[in-house]
């Protein structure tokens, strides 16, 4: 398996999907990269020669925040926006949808499980 910017990417697929394997890089991103470097997108990743190897991993340091890196400056930007207690900061810190979504129904990614609460006694057993 070739080794691009210390991730392991499959040996059978195509170097543009191989690509995807990064953290930070999407579909479009890795057509571009084969495209900047003259490198054929449908080349199995396995085929690729160490000096294009090498070539892929110079452009991803000199051009692109990937993996480790990413994450950390997602979840920095993530925290300035809790300790500044700006609106996304405050759903961020409860679980809550983030971009506006709906709560009363179809949140149950952010939110989790459903908690069940105990509904209200009818009047028929208040009177007992």
């Amino acid at each position: 398996m070739p080794r691009v910017h210390g991730v392991d990417i499959p040996n059978e697929k195509p170097t543009y999907i191989s690509l995807t394997y990064l953290f930070g890089i999407g579909r479009t991103s890795a057509l571009q990269i084969c495209h900047r470097l003259g490198i054929d997108p449908q080349v199995k990743a396995g085929q690729l020669s160490d000096e294009d190897i090498g070539r892929i991993n110079s452009l991803l340091d000199k051009e692109y925040i990937l993996e480790g890196q990413l994450r950390r400056s997602i979840q920095q930007d993530i925290a300035r926006l809790r300790d500044i207690r700006c609106y996304r900061g405050l759903r961020h810190r409860r679980g809550l949808p983030v971009r506006g979504q709906r709560t009363r129904t179809n949140a149950r990614t952010r939110k989790g499980v459903k908690k069940t609460v105990a509904g209200k006694k009818g009047v028929k057993d208040l009177k007992h």
